[in-house]
């Protein structure tokens, strides 16, 4: 395996960014109640007599965005990258659904793009330089290196810039735009505070969701491709990946991802239930106001409670790989001497002997969050005295690990400041006007299906 602790490092990149820009309350589920169906305002006739040709049920052709094109490489590139996400494929039977969904994304990205530019926002190529760096650097790659594998899956650097490009774009916009019109007063942050205290030792739950938008004309479409999402997610999809591809609220930037949340705090649709879900479970979808909502349960703690898993790590990764094709009964007395060494690992210094001993590499990462490891190795390590190692762990084709203990460092559980609960107020109306903006801007759009 390459340097890094790959898989920890990947998990806590992604769920700090999280963190940092979700909203503990879960308010990209809300919204404002649509306006009621006013059909009888139309005056429509019973059985009207239709002109013309049919539209297709699938559009498969460019559209043209208030003049901007979005071709069919721009579709098929971007369907590439989700199936990347989605460990390289798609089952034959959603292509086409998938790609009416990566359509309506393009677009809705291309009205945002296009908001910040008549807004004099302007979003430079070395912006776009540097999330792509840091993307390629998560994944052990150069922004080259990262070019050659995408184009090799059928996608494009192209298109993750574009994608990034009305990431940054809408973010701007929104600041710009939303943000300097958001008020947020100090008796409703101390009310939450407040609340906080009074709910000390209940339960709260770390949520991702994934919207998507619907009306009187088209719930049960919609309803219909929410399930086969829900297939997808239940087949091992990545629920972060089909959130950033296709849900419609403002969280799917970071994976959908709503950060921590108690039922109270969301929709009574969502909580009840939230209230039934454990760790590791995706609903099924669920009708919200504005469409449906899928929701998967991350983690879960309790309020102003200590936590073993809110400790804080040091650590030292000893792995060992094996050639291509070893065969079982080679590698499994290996596996066995290196159990045995790692529990006699003596302190955080024996990481090195071992490696020598097996011919392995050691990576040390300091400020890892025990609740950001993977389940298993959490139960592992929660018992674990500091210089102790964990068990053997991984694959004959990925390499074969072990964690030493350096350091542990206890996190008490305290409420959050008011500048933490400003913050979170304040994401949530901004977070609510933005779903109304991108409404807006796709209601006033000039858009021509070639």
């Amino acid at each position: 395996m390459a340097a890094g602790l790959d898989l920890i490092s990947a998990r806590t990149a992604l769920a700090g960014a999280a963190i940092a820009l979700a909203i503990a309350t879960g308010a990209a589920a809300q919204e404002a109640t649509p306006v009621p169906n006013s059909v009888s305002v139309l005056d429509l006739p019973e059985n009207p007599t239709l002109f013309g040709t049919s539209l297709p049920s699938i559009v498969k052709a460019t559209a043209i965005v208030n003049g901007e094109v979005i071709t069919q490489t721009d579709i098929d590139q971007r369907l590439a990258l989700l199936a990347i996400s989605n460990g390289g494929q798609i089952p034959s039977g959603e292509i086409e659904r998938l790609r009416a969904q990566v359509l309506r994304n393009l677009i809705d990205e291309t009205l945002q793009i296009q908001a910040a530019r008549a807004a004099e926002i302007k979003i430079t190529p070395e912006d776009v330089d540097k999330t792509v760096a840091r993307i390629s650097a998560n994944v052990k790659q150069t922004p080259e290196q990262m070019a050659e594998y995408l184009k090799s899956q059928g996608s494009s650097i192209r298109s993750i810039r574009r994608q990034i490009e009305g990431e940054i774009a809408w973010t701007r916009l929104q600041r710009a735009k939303i943000e300097s019109q958001v008020s947020v007063g100090e008796e409703e942050v101390k009310s939450v505070i407040e609340r906080l205290n009074a709910s000390k030792g209940t339960e709260e739950f770390r949520v991702g969701e994934i919207f998507l938008s619907a009306t009187r004309d088209n719930q049960e479409q919609v309803l219909a491709n929410a399930n086969k999402v829900l297939e997808q997610l239940k087949a091992g999809a990545s629920f972060a990946g089909y959130a950033r591809q296709f849900s419609e609220a403002s969280t799917a930037a970071v994976g959908g991802d709503l950060g921590w949340v108690r039922p109270e705090q969301i929709p009574d649709q969502l909580a009840t239930v939230l209230r039934a879900m454990t760790a590791g479970q995706v609903s099924n979808p669920i009708a919200v106001p504005g469409g449906y909502s899928i929701i998967a349960v991350q983690d879960t703690r309790k309020i102003l409670t200590a936590d073993p898993r809110n400790a804080v790590l040091s650590l030292k990764q000893v792995s060992i790989t094996f050639p291509k094709d070893t065969p079982k009964q080679q590698a499994e007395p290996i596996v066995t001497r290196f159990a045995t060494a790692a529990q006699n690992v003596g302190g955080c210094g024996g990481a090195e002997r071992i490696a020598t001993e097996f011919n392995g590499e050691v990576v040390q990462s300091d400020h890892v969050k025990l609740r950001e490891l993977p389940p298993a190795l959490q139960q592992m390590m929660i018992p674990m005295q500091v210089g102790q190692a964990t068990r053997p762990f991984g694959s004959l084709d990925e390499g074969v690990r072990i964690l030493v203990l350096c350091g542990r460092d206890e996190v008490d559980s305290t409420a959050p400041t008011y500048d933490q609960v400003y913050a979170q107020l304040n994401e949530e109306r901004v977070n609510m006007r933005a779903r109304r903006y991108l409404r807006d801007l796709r209601r006033d759009a000039v858009i021509d299906f070639r």
